[in-house]
């Protein structure tokens, strides 16, 4: 079906009940993906000139809407949504619309716009990726984005990073979406599916991207049907079978985190699947794996989070299982299970990658350090994980249906996003997805300072040292938050802490429940922090002029992540808006990143040379390292979108989730 240029998403009879998008991006044709990008690269409308216009233009209209009185506001606001939903977002509506949803911002909330978040507003709105540095009103520019796309009739998807940001963000946002004429709903893990339903009939919908796609997988095992009773629900009950409109408009916060981090995560809708049997099997397997030797029997890849059996272990698992069923009698299905059970006991640690409590065993995201409700591994692992720390077994599941985020989101007909941290990754986001990043510029200048990078032989002596240092500063009235890279290293610092007499705070999956509260105070004077990478996303640490006058808040960077932009995320912790502030990097030569990609030569070297302090050498060493990781990640996530691509056309099918 031919559209008109700048026809919106909406559904009805041009689009259809549930409007997505007919060419996602990774369906498209090579050459067709290639022009397409380089029709990005020739676009200007995000040079400092075209920004100077695009702002001049805006507050020009702003201005003739603050003028009206309000019954004609209100006029004016009904013949604009009529105008949008004819025309479209072309540009010179689009400034209209931002004009008419910054003026009610003012009118609602009492805030008034800066330059960069109409800026960011416009890039989210034209389908692109904005990256705007932590503190300079992401929320506030997701609203604008959202209202304006509300406004033209499409129902919006505004996706955060957790239950707690759903909530607070709808909750702020209402009373100036319905002074817009506009009606908000909220997604969260409880939600029963009577509301769900109830949510995505809203002009916008706040919700977590998890939810979201699980939402997607229920629709897609009745959209067939549903979508052929669509015409006759509408006539006899106003209420289809499906739980959302469509992929019509989505806008993603954070969106690093989800669009790259947890790109290879399958989100799979399952059903319980009762085995009596399980129980005894993996125990069995458990008890197998128990019994065999590293490197003689398997090796293990801790990249991978995988163990491979060797001949001989191969050999020794065949002889031990053949007492023990014909369970155990198929080849590839007894090293499968027993490699499994090997990850598990050797790959899979407590604290790090996964809680326990009461409930049983609780992933621990590794990007954002937060607990990942709801999420368990698959083939048994996490079984295998709840045997091995003696906890209740959950039950097994079947899977119906699974997708994962590179080939959800471009689904979308309209999909835009914004982060702190993108430029890194801004090649692989318009490759997967077809997304421009596009930075925009500072409200102030930065006035964060940089203190050389430390080494230490341990964590031993990298706490004591780390200790030493927060005694120091808060002798100086300043407040401290140190980032470390899991549960059990803030645990540790913590305890040397306690020893040392330095009051402090913890923040790990452990306490997520008060991460806003705690993140919220970090910038009291003399305040000590110490955070896994959750670093509060999304919450704004507030000095006070006292507190600025110090030299603001001082962030010590304990973790080496995978990627450099996961680093930068805890750094954009200080020195905001102009604020000032200072970081440094301090971490131990036994740091998992440095033992598994250094050659051991330079890891004997460093070990007998530490501490190590700044130099250019080992700043290019961290760099290097962290950068053959992220071209490793992005090997992988390449890798899975070609593979799930090729599974679906040997399937005939047009994707997995449909």
């Amino acid at each position: 079906m031919v559209r008109p240029p700048f026809t919106l998403p909406i559904p009805g009879a041009l689009w259809g009940p549930y409007p997505e998008n007919p060419e996602p991006w990774f369906e498209l044709p090579t050459t067709h993906r290639w022009l397409k990008r380089l029709e990005g690269r020739l676009d200007r409308r995000n040079t400092p000139k075209a920004n100077h216009d695009f702002i001049a233009r805006l507050r020009q209209r702003e201005a003739e809407w603050q003028m009206r009185p309000e019954h004609e506001r209100n006029k004016a606001l009904h013949r604009l949504r009529g105008t949008l939903r004819r025309d479209g977002l072309p540009p010179h509506a689009l400034i209209e619309a931002l004009a008419c949803a910054t003026d009610q911002a003012r009118h609602t909330l009492g805030v008034t716009a800066y330059d960069v978040q109409l800026i960011g507003a416009r890039i989210v709105l034209e389908g692109g990726l904005a990256e705007m540095a932590t503190g300079e009103g992401k929320t506030l520019t997701v609203a604008l984005a959202a209202a304006c796309g509300a406004l033209a009739g499409m129902p919006v998807h505004v996706m955060t990073a957790n239950d707690y940001l759903v909530v607070r963000d709808a909750t702020t946002f209402t009373d100036y979406y319905g002074a817009l004429g506009l009606r908000v709903g909220t997604i969260t893990a409880s939600s029963t599916p009577d509301e769900r339903r109830a949510a995505y009939a809203c002009d916008i919908t706040y919700c977590t991207g998890k939810e979201l796609v699980f939402d997607y997988l229920r629709d897609s095992t009745v959209r067939q049907h549903a979508l052929l009773r669509w015409h006759t629900d509408q006539l006899l009950n106003g209420q289809q079978a499906t739980l959302l409109r469509g992929l019509c408009m989505g806008i993603i916060d954070e969106a690093d985190s989800i669009l790259i981090d947890e790109a290879r995560v399958p989100l799979i809708l399952s059903q319980a699947a009762a085995n009596p049997d399980e129980g005894a099997y993996l125990r069995q397997a458990l008890a197998l794996a128990r019994g065999l030797k590293n490197p003689a029997d398997f090796l293990l890849e801790p990249h991978q989070h995988r163990a491979i059996l060797t001949p001989g272990g191969c050999d020794r698992i065949e002889r031990a299982a053949g007492w023990l069923g014909k369970s155990w009698r198929s080849r590839s299905h007894r090293e499968t299970m027993v490699s499994q059970a090997l990850a598990a006991l050797h790959l899979f640690a407590r604290d790090r990658d996964y809680l326990v409590s009461a409930e049983g065993v609780h992933i621990i995201d590794p990007t954002t350090g937060r607990l990942a409700p709801g999420r368990a591994w698959s083939q048994g692992l996490h079984q295998l994980i709840e045997l091995k720390e003696g906890c209740p077994l959950t039950q097994p599941a079947t899977p119906l249906t699974s997708i994962t985020y590179q080939r959800f989101f471009p689904r979308y007909v309209r999909l835009g996003g914004l982060s702190g941290t993108l430029v890194e990754s801004a090649d692989e986001l318009e490759e997967i997805y077809g997304l421009r990043v596009t930075p925009v510029p500072l409200r102030k200048p930065s006035q964060r300072r940089y203190f050389p990078t430390r080494l230490y032989r341990d964590q031993e002596a990298l706490w004591a040292a780390v200790a030493e240092r927060i005694r120091q500063l808060q002798a100086a009235g300043r407040p401290v938050l140190v980032g470390t890279e899991s549960v059990a290293d803030s645990e540790a610092l913590s305890s040397v802490l306690v020893a040392s007499g330095i009051s402090h705070l913890v923040l790990n999956a452990r306490h997520d429940a008060q991460e806003a509260d705690i993140v919220g105070k970090a910038g009291t004077g003399g305040r000590v922090t110490v955070a896994t990478n959750m670093a509060g996303r999304g919450t704004d640490i507030v000095l006070s002029d006292e507190i600025a006058s110090l030299g603001g808040l001082h962030v010590i960077n304990c973790q080496l992540n995978k990627a450099r932009r996961i680093d930068r995320q805890l750094i954009g912790r200080c020195a905001r808006q102009g604020d000032p502030g200072s970081v440094e990097t301090w971490l131990s030569a036994d740091n998992k990143l440095l033992q598994h990609n250094c050659p051991a030569p330079l890891v004997r070297w460093l070990n007998e040379h530490t501490p190590v302090a700044g130099g250019i050498g080992l700043r290019c060493l961290l760099a290097v390292l962290q950068y053959r990781s992220e071209l490793q990640e992005r090997v992988l996530r390449r890798r899975l979108l070609k593979q799930d691509s090729l599974l679906d056309k040997k399937l005939a099918f047009g994707s997995r989730a449909a």
